[in-house]
């Protein structure tokens, strides 16, 4: 095994604290911080329920010491509920909307456990409204307590803090994405060192700053010496023999975590659930992207943002109607076919900028067509007419489109809308742009619209996919402001 320089590194933090005491002090930060919110959540319930006067509760006396003594003895109860959830687990720490769901369903449970023990101990003597408070309480202190300890280590993970050395095995086409991926999302917590590989030459280049560390057969000594804790196969770059031996030495190893692509990486993006069908584990793809808390949080915040949106241009709507008619002959608005989640057809509004016969003017101007047919857009269009050229620029004439958004069939931020004629131009990438709703805005809206070509158009979508969370949503949201009011790539 030769000694491969590792260009890719983990910085010098772990050489000043290692990965497991950084991965104690985290777990011993969110006890401590833990016991601490809920202890002002059971003191803030105490404050609201007995001592504000909320006309909503019934005005009682009630022994403070009594609720101490209470909340003393229930927040190590609790903490141990979230042990028992896993909120100090792996799989669930950091993990954003899941943390939140098991720490809701945690706290619920402490909730009833402490009803049923009181309907059993008539001396257990606890105020119900006081109880529901310190419940909604401690869900939300807790909640947004780790919510910023989630964003404070993913900022100390771009300075080498709590991440795992990981390798690919398998370097070819998927083992690259997969890499490409991992290294892009911070937020896993992983960091790919290389890869090993029984194709490439050990020390050849697979991707910028990645090379082949070694074979498979030299995984232990690699592992040894590198100090990983992870590997991810790429499955479709090994032989079964190889897979199923790589498996033996560490699918049940208590040191390495082995984790196994489903061999469609690069082109799926809606992910797979394992089933146990017939005693037999077979992988179920999910037909969306987006699904549970992700297309609750979507939704809302389409709707919060459409609904007084809507009423606030709806004046500046009607003015562009009129100056649409008065432009040339023709509807005011342009129903556009085009695919939605799933490939369900539906008409997409916009405020009309091309003239009626814009296809025979087109065919006046070949050298425009062909531009169009390439690229999809071109910065001088004859089709368009004087008043669509400004409304281009401005992107006004997609305001129509917020009826999109309450009708479901759009979002605010998503991909580019595709037609049932450009499909099958997508290739392998088109399934993945119907797994989630087209956007108003974009990344690629965002990143230079119609300056980028097409092929960065598509992958710029292809990363929204991938990485969606609401937090990318909002950013998006954000800096399309700017973009509009600079008119950005806009024509």
């Amino acid at each position: 095994m030769l000694d491969i320089p590792i260009q890719r590194a983990i910085p010098q933090a772990r050489r000043v604290v290692s990965e497991a005491t950084q991965r104690r002090l985290l777990i011993a930060a969110l006890v401590l911080g833990d016991a601490m919110f809920l202890a002002m959540a059971f003191a803030l319930a105490y404050v609201v329920r007995f001592q504000l006067g909320v006309p909503l509760f019934e005005q009682v006396a009630a022994s403070p010491y009594l609720y101490v003594q209470r909340s003393v003895m229930l927040i190590p109860l609790w903490l141990v509920l979230f042990v028992l959830f896993h909120l100090y687990d792996e799989r669930y720490l950091l993990g954003g909307t899941r943390e939140y769901a098991q720490l809701f369903y945690a706290c619920s449970v402490g909730m009833m456990g402490v009803i049923t023990f009181a309907f059993f101990d008539i001396t257990f003597i606890i105020a119900r409204g006081w109880l529901v408070l310190a419940w909604l309480c401690a869900f939300l202190g807790v909640g947004l307590w780790r919510f910023g300890v989630r964003r404070v280590v993913y900022h100390l993970r771009r300075h080498g803090y709590f991440l795992s050395p990981v390798l690919i095995v398998g370097a070819n086409e998927e083992g690259r994405a997969l890499a490409e991926q991992l290294s892009h999302w911070l937020t896993s917590g992983l960091h790919v060192l290389g890869f090993v590989d029984d194709e490439r030459p050990v020390g050849s280049e697979v991707a910028s700053g990645w090379r082949v560390l070694g074979r498979v057969a030299e995984l232990e000594p690699l592992v040894t010496r590198l100090g990983v804790r992870e590997l991810v196969v790429a499955t479709t770059a090994l032989p079964r023999t190889t897979l199923l031996e790589v498996f033996r030495s560490y699918g049940t190893s208590g040191l390495v975590r082995l984790r196994m692509s489903s061999g469609l990486f690069e082109i799926m993006t809606t992910g797979v659930q394992v089933q146990d069908v017939g005693h037999v584990p077979l992988l179920s793809v999910n037909k969306v992207r987006l699904t549970g808390m992700d297309i609750f949080l979507k939704t809302a915040l389409d709707y919060a943002l459409t609904l007084p949106g809507l009423i606030l241009v709806a004046p500046l709507m009607l003015v562009i109607a009129i100056l649409v008619k008065l432009d040339s002959p023709g509807p005011i608005i342009y129903r556009r076919r085009v695919l939605g989640v799933g490939g369900r057809e539906f008409d997409a509004f916009k405020f009309r900028t091309m003239y009626v016969n814009g296809d025979e003017i087109l065919k006046q101007y070949p050298e425009v067509a062909e531009a169009l047919r390439n690229n999809h857009k071109c910065a001088w269009d004859p089709r368009v007419t004087r008043l669509g050229r400004i409304l281009r620029r401005t992107s006004l004439d997609e305001l129509p489109q917020l009826f999109n958004v309450l009708l479901r069939q759009m979002s605010l931020v998503g991909p580019r809308m595709i037609s049932p004629a450009e499909l099958e131009k997508y290739g392998k990438w088109g399934m993945n742009l119907l797994t989630i709703p087209p956007g108003i805005t974009g990344l690629w809206q965002v990143s230079g619209r119609a300056d980028l070509s097409y092929e960065e158009r598509v992958q710029l979508d292809m990363s929204y996919i991938r990485n969606y969370t609401i937090w990318l949503d909002l950013q998006i949201l954000w800096r399309t402001i700017p973009a509009v009011l600079q008119c950005r790539g806009a024509y």
